[in-house]
């Protein structure tokens, strides 16, 4: 049991709370910084090239780490991995907000992408070990998803309203009070880490194998680099071949024999991939295009977190019990792609007829794929590979981030908004075939 004591005020909702305020902190922080670029740009000398990386410096460190992360919170303790995370992010945020110059603020960037991937990395098996009854486990879930769903939307909003009313520093600066107030609660509400046994030690070289590869990859689609595609397809593959060879890899290849963890994780990356790039693209298309200020941006933005919101905490658990989640991850992936099918036919930019329509049914559908997906690559999870399989699920998300931030910045760059919405819908396309042909089916439940 999670709970320190039955003495306290806690509770495993209480619990939940606490870890998911974790959560929206860091998944905030990978968007909050689109909103506020064009203040970057002009306060601190970033080049177009280099604002990019003002968010990939964030997401590639997340996305690699969360692996060696979630393992060394197995050896570890998952509190003391999560509140190590905790204290790493809060010192990189004040480093954020106090930045000179770009390498600084990129430099500090990166360090709470390292902070981020050692907190989050152990959220969700946190999460799944609170709750043994199936109702409450896809509630507590469906709250999760929200975070995860809604977060990236909201850090649009609140990164507009912070740097229309303060300026761009208090986006970082914000989560210095937020960072100790969730340490102190994560001590006081998240019992003691049980004393284990010694274990194998984590794959280091692993770990700097897709990170590098990762970091590579991102690079090579922003700058358009060939050479750099060819070595992170080496790493990247030398990381495949590590996990076969070594005696405790990170990703341990009987658990990528579960088509829930595999396909599933697969059909989250392009699905997390066109949101994420969406929400990047929007975020400029408003305020380049549009001439919206940052606070109209994150406002215009709105409705798409309200609906996930709704859909994801009140909808979508209840659903999911009646229909499976695999049935309601192939309708949710449907209204997307019926989201992006409206940005890119809709004969003008007026926002109330040609935008809003699509944002209301992109956020229907994120409302229920988010849930939905995460239920399907924790399916297989018991008490061993929870952490295991929260990490594969986390570095899904991020890994999908960064390329779909990469992939949609660069197609907008040099072919417009609307093929960068095209290509979001190709990547949801994608996802939906993978779900529809790999996934195995689900029994529907009963009355």
């Amino acid at each position: 049991m999670l709970l320190a004591d039955r003495t306290r005020p806690a509770s495993p909702w209480v619990a939940l709370a606490v870890l998911s305020t974790t959560m929206l902190m860091i998944i905030l922080d990978g968007t909050i910084v689109s909103v506020a670029l064009p203040a970057l740009r002009d306060d601190l000398g970033f080049t177009a090239t280099g604002l990019s990386w003002t968010v990939n410096a964030y997401l590639v460190p997340l996305g690699g780490l969360l692996l060696l992360a979630g393992r060394l919170g197995d050896l570890a303790g998952r509190r003391r991995m999560l509140v190590a995370g905790l204290v790493l992010f809060t010192l990189a945020s004040l480093a954020c907000g106090l930045a000179t110059g770009p390498a600084v603020l990129v430099a500090a960037r990166a360090v709470q992408g390292v902070a981020a991937a050692m907190a989050s990395s152990v959220v969700l098996g946190m999460v799944v070990a609170l709750f043994d009854d199936s109702r409450d486990r896809a509630r507590a879930l469906g709250a999760y998803a929200f975070v995860g769903a809604a977060g990236a939307s909201l850090g649009l909003l609140l990164g507009g309203v912070l740097t229309e009313a303060v300026g761009w520093r208090a986006i970082f600066l914000v989560n210095v009070p937020i960072g100790v107030a969730a340490t102190v609660l994560a001590l006081w509400v998240l019992a003691p880490d049980p004393r284990r046994s010694g274990g194998a030690a984590p794959d280091l070289l692993g770990a700097a194998l897709v990170t590098l590869g990762l970091a590579a990859l991102v690079f090579a689609i922003v700058e358009v680099h060939a050479l750099a595609g060819g070595v992170a397809l080496v790493l990247l593959a030398g990381f495949g071949v590590r996990q076969a060879r070594a005696a405790s890899p990170l990703v341990p290849l009987a658990v990528l024999r579960s088509r829930s963890v595999s396909f599933g994780n697969l059909a989250q990356v392009l699905t997390v991939a066109a949101m994420m790039g969406f929400q990047f693209a929007t975020a400029l298309f408003l305020q380049q295009v549009l001439g919206y200020s940052p606070g109209g941006t994150g406002l215009a933005m709105l409705p798409v977190a309200a609906v996930i919101g709704v859909v994801a905490l009140r909808v979508a658990g209840p659903v999911i019990a009646r229909f499976t989640a695999r049935r309601v991850l192939l309708a949710g992936l449907a209204l997307l792609l019926a989201g992006f099918a409206v940005l890119v036919l809709a004969p003008g930019t007026a926002y109330l007829t040609d935008l809003l329509p699509a944002l209301l049914l992109l956020g229907l559908g994120a409302g229920l794929v988010l849930p939905s997906v995460t239920s399907v690559v924790m399916s297989d999870a018991d008490a061993d590979t929870a952490g295991l399989t929260s990490g594969l699920a986390n570095t899904g998300q991020q890994v999908g981030g960064a390329i779909g931030i990469a992939v949609l910045a660069a197609v907008a760059a040099a072919a417009g908004f609307r093929t960068a919405y095209l290509v979001a819908g190709a990547l949801v396309l994608a996802a939906a075939l993978v779900v529809a042909v790999a996934l195995p089916r689900e029994r529907l439940s009963t009355p």
